[in-house]
């Protein structure tokens, strides 16, 4: 039996005014966890898309490097087997006259020539960069080599110039194992010049 039958019409309503103002407040909780929910779903959504860019772009980045150092190793390579390096200007040379056609020295930007006239650039369009500077030859006490330029950033958060000082005495083959350093993944930011080969007849 109904029990609402023995109540007053008063005791009946508030009885209903009860049982509406419970299930609007279940109706406002149902909504305020679908929109929690939505919320964690959104921010969990946003982290893996950052967190999958920074990886990509860390990835990026050292194929970029890796891969530029290499290709410079190879020009330079051609470059001392055809004239002769004999030395750079400077301590750190930055790397921009790889595109030059001609030129009517033995010096050629920092770069000093022994057969400046068996030239045979330009070797790039474009001298090679990342984050818009330059690549260097970099002189030490243990040979010459190439390395990214002074501020670029690598994936493993040094910089060069800062975090990672390439003076005179700095031991880029060192470095070039060290993990905090220049290498990535495996991946070495710098490469030694050989600059003892004889050049060709």
């Amino acid at each position: 039996m109904n029990e609402t039958l023995h109540l007053s019409p008063q005791e009946r309503y508030d009885l209903y005014t009860k049982k509406v103002k419970n299930m609007g407040e279940t109706m406002r909780n149902k909504k305020l966890f679908l929109g929690l929910g939505i919320g964690v779903g959104i921010a969990v959504i946003i982290f893996t898309v950052i967190f999958s860019f920074m990886y990509r772009s860390k990835s990026l980045t050292t194929e970029v490097i890796s891969d530029d150092v290499q290709k410079l190793v190879t020009i330079f390579d051609d470059i001392n087997k055809q004239c002769g390096i004999i030395s750079f200007d400077y301590q750190q040379n930055p790397i921009n006259f790889l595109n030059v056609g001609t030129f009517k020295s033995s010096e050629l930007g920092p770069m000093n020539l022994k057969y400046a006239d068996k030239w045979q650039g330009p070797y790039v369009d474009d001298n090679p960069s990342v984050q818009g500077k330059e690549y260097m030859v970099v002189r030490t006490k243990k040979g010459y080599f190439i390395t990214p330029g002074n501020g670029v950033k690598l994936p493993n958060g040094k910089v060069i110039g800062e975090g990672i000082i390439l003076n005179e005495d700095a031991d880029i083959e060192a470095m070039m194992r060290n993990p905090n350093k220049l290498l990535f993944k495996n991946k070495a930011f710098a490469a030694p010049l050989n600059l003892s080969k004889k050049v060709s007849d």
